[in-house]
């Protein structure tokens, strides 16, 4: 056995060898096949030299493809077996030490482009034939009748070398003489094809206008005619042409016969299709891709009056931890077992499912009664997913969320659906998964307003659309102004001023919340400095600012905070820093440690919404707060008179554990002078609401202090 090539040019030689022999028995040539190998070197050359390339490029793949057409390569099976020798051997002998995914990417668009460029040029070269079988047919016109001998050798030439099959027949459809290409194309002998008639040569894939144009033609209404032509060959086969047929008059210029041109276009027509299939269906799969979805569902919205659509959208549960956990491997086995299961879901007229890209797949319904067609399906699919699916001798369980978009066709474009659909999806994982919901436009409107806030966080800080007002923190003891909490707005140029629950979600969400943080802090303790500075005869008045849960575990929190209290010169005491109290249920250490550190530089730690969470009572020994806030859901209990005996007795409780450990007791959501007065002799040392101020400018603080200080 001898050695493999070594070298590059030995492998590359190797390759043209191989190629040379494959296609040589099918290609018309006077070369030996020594020589035709060496006609196949420089298009290997090229070809690798193509694969290896920075840049891909295409024309050089058309190049080759149409060089093959020069080399008389032009039987449909050459260029067959050249495609076979590329996909096999190219990357092999000529790809090196690349990327071998790659390769094999850039191998399959080689191909791509050989086809086309064979096609194109076997397509020139045959309308150059028939160009001039056309001429040499008109000018034979005038001497079938005067000077037939005088011409018959050159046509006699052209008719039997031709690539192209050509046959006469009369006008009565009767098959008069064809040439060899013709004969080889049906598999029937000269004898059986003169036997046959035109008009017996019909197929089921016949154009509507195919047999129009024939008999506008055999009456003498036209002079020529082209159309794309199926023909049933002998053994079952179809043969796929280009057919152009053209009427001969005698030299009175009357009808006499008609000339047809074919060109097999069989290999082509299934190489296009295959390449269709592949742009239209997923790899994995083997379903319907995006593309194909999208052609079929602008098809169902664009159907006729009374037409609706149902679309089901669905997006397994947990299946990033499959692949993290199994591999990528076992998830691309569960998603076939998934695509089978929901192939065998649609089956009626009208449905089809496709995947969309991941664990996303899509089915789609239509008729006149999708309202209720739509749920079945649904159902259906959920069902299907119910039974466990083995992958590697384990029983993975198996869940969906399915967003249902259903209506009549021509209200929506697809991407208007497939928004909906996908937005109603999320609600249903958003709500437990393994679950579907109906679309609602009031919550596609909710979603695509956020999506908008979301997009825009970013550069409204840059562009300054926050601002901060401040509500004031009154002792209820002497009524005295004791400080304020900052509470930041936008200002948003279409929707108007937005409060934080509409925007501190989507900032902590995107991690925005840090540098907004940040400004906030920033604004807040410099507003402090003015207060401080401008009315100190008011008394010292602190600053509450609020800290989400995404800032706590921000390492830059400490060094932050000092920066700003070192940038404005202030004293950590004129700061609280609230933290709610969901947000330290199961705190570890860690976690405290920050604010524990800004606790012992004199930072007072305020545990905000206290009594909403688990309030574990126990776990105030270990935080480092000074301050407990509470809820107000407290205060509204004491709305009506008499307040609810058992809630009186709860903040009491509260106020004399948070006494006994040295905390200082806050309540929110103040709004009468009668829940004022029942918190003050309940012990509670501040309040915060709209009995006494609404959120304002921070100038209203400075005239309820000075209020205040004045008597």
């Amino acid at each position: 056995m001898s050695a493999e090539p070594d070298g590059p040019e030995d492998r590359l030689r190797r390759f043209a060898t191989i190629w040379s022999r494959a296609v040589f028995p099918v290609t018309s040539t006077s070369s030996t096949r020594p020589e035709f190998e060496e006609q196949l070197l420089p298009l290997a050359g090229r070809l690798s030299d193509a694969l290896r390339a920075r840049t891909f490029d295409a024309d050089e793949g058309r190049a080759v493809g149409a060089a093959l057409v020069t080399a008389h390569c032009t039987d449909p099976e050459a260029l067959s077996r050249s495609l076979d020798c590329v996909d096999a051997y190219l990357v092999l002998y000529c790809g090196g030490s690349g990327d071998q995914q790659d390769l094999r990417v850039r191998a399959s668009r080689l191909q791509h482009a050989m086809a086309a460029g064979f096609a194109q040029a076997l397509r020139e070269r045959t309308l150059a034939e028939q160009e001039a079988i056309s001429a040499a047919a008109l000018k034979a016109q005038g001497v079938v009748a005067q000077a037939l001998h005088a011409t018959e050798a050159r046509f006699r030439a052209v008719f039997e070398g031709a690539a192209i099959g050509i046959g006469i027949a009369d006008l009565e459809g009767n098959i008069l003489q064809v040439n060899g290409a013709l004969q080889r194309m049906f598999g029937l002998s000269e004898q059986a094809m003169r036997s046959r008639n035109v008009m017996e040569w019909t197929h089921p894939e016949d154009a509507p206008q195919t047999w129009r144009l024939y008999d506008e033609l055999v009456c003498g209404e036209r002079e020529h005619y082209h159309v794309e032509k199926a023909f049933s060959r002998p053994d079952g086969t179809v043969l796929w042409t280009n057919l152009t047929v053209s009427l001969l008059r005698d030299a009175d210029g009357n009808p006499q016969y008609q000339l047809a041109l074919m060109e097999d276009t069989t290999e082509r027509r299934l190489l296009n299709l295959r390449l269709r299939y592949e742009a239209t269906h997923d790899a994995l799969t083997g379903l319907p891709n995006r593309t194909f979805f999208f052609e079929r569902l602008e098809k169902a919205l664009g159907a006729g009056q009374g037409q609706r659509f149902g679309l089901c959208y669905l997006d397994l549960d947990g299946f990033k931890t499959i692949n993290d956990s199994l591999g990528h491997a076992a998830g691309d086995r569960l998603l076939v077992e998934v695509a089978d299961r929901l192939q065998s879901c649609t089956t009626a007229p009208g449905e089809m499912v496709a995947r969309l890209g991941g664990d996303e797949f899509v089915a789609l319904t239509t008729g006149p009664e999708t309202e209720r067609e739509v749920d079945e399906l649904a159902a259906r699919i959920m069902n299907a997913l119910v039974a466990p699916i083995s992958v590697d001798g384990r029983e993975l369980t198996v869940r969906g969320s399915i967003g249902i978009v259903e209506g009549p066709a021509g209200e929506r474009s697809p991407a208007e659906v497939l928004r909906s659909a996908d937005i109603t999806m999320y609600r249903a994982k958003s709500a437990g998964g393994n679950r579907f919901e109906l679309a609602d436009p009031e919550a596609d409107a909710r979603a695509i307003t956020r999506h908008g806030l979301t997009t825009a966080l970013p550069t409204a800080l840059d562009r300054g659309e926050f601002f901060i007002e401040y509500q004031p923190l009154v002792h209820l003891g002497d009524g005295s102004v004791r400080g304020a909490e900052a509470l930041v707005r936008w200002l948003h140029p279409q929707h108007g001023v937005l409060g934080p629950d509409r925007f501190i979600p989507l900032a902590e969400h995107t991690g925005l919340i840090v540098p907004l943080g940040r400004w906030v802090l920033e604004q807040s303790v410099r507003q402090a400095r003015d207060w401080r500075e401008r009315h100190a005869d008011a008394g010292p008045l602190r600053i509450n600012v609020n800290l989400s849960p995404c800032q706590l575990t921000h390492p830059g929190l400490v060094q932050d905070t000092v920066d700003i209290l070192e940038r404005t010169g202030i004293e950590p005491d004129a700061l609280c820093l609230e933290v709610t109290e969901s947000a330290l249920i199961g705190a570890d250490d860690d976690l405290l440690k920050p604010l524990r550190r800004l606790a012992e530089m004199g930072v007072d730690i305020a545990l905000d919404d206290f009594g909403t969470g688990y309030s574990n009572l126990a776990n105030l020994r270990r935080l480092p707060v000074s301050i407990l806030k509470l809820d107000r859901s407290f205060t509204q209990s004491m709305q009506q008179f008499p307040a609810d005996p058992v809630d009186l007795k709860i903040v009491e409780g509260i106020v004399s554990l948070a006494h006994s450990l040295n905390l200082t007791v806050t309540v929110e959501g103040v709004e009468t002078g009668a829940q004022a007065e029942q918190l003050r002799i309940l012990g509670c040392d501040t309040a915060q609401g709209w009995y006494y101020a609404r959120p304002g400018p921070p100038d209203r603080l400075h005239e309820l202090a000075l209020v205040d200080a004045t008597g």
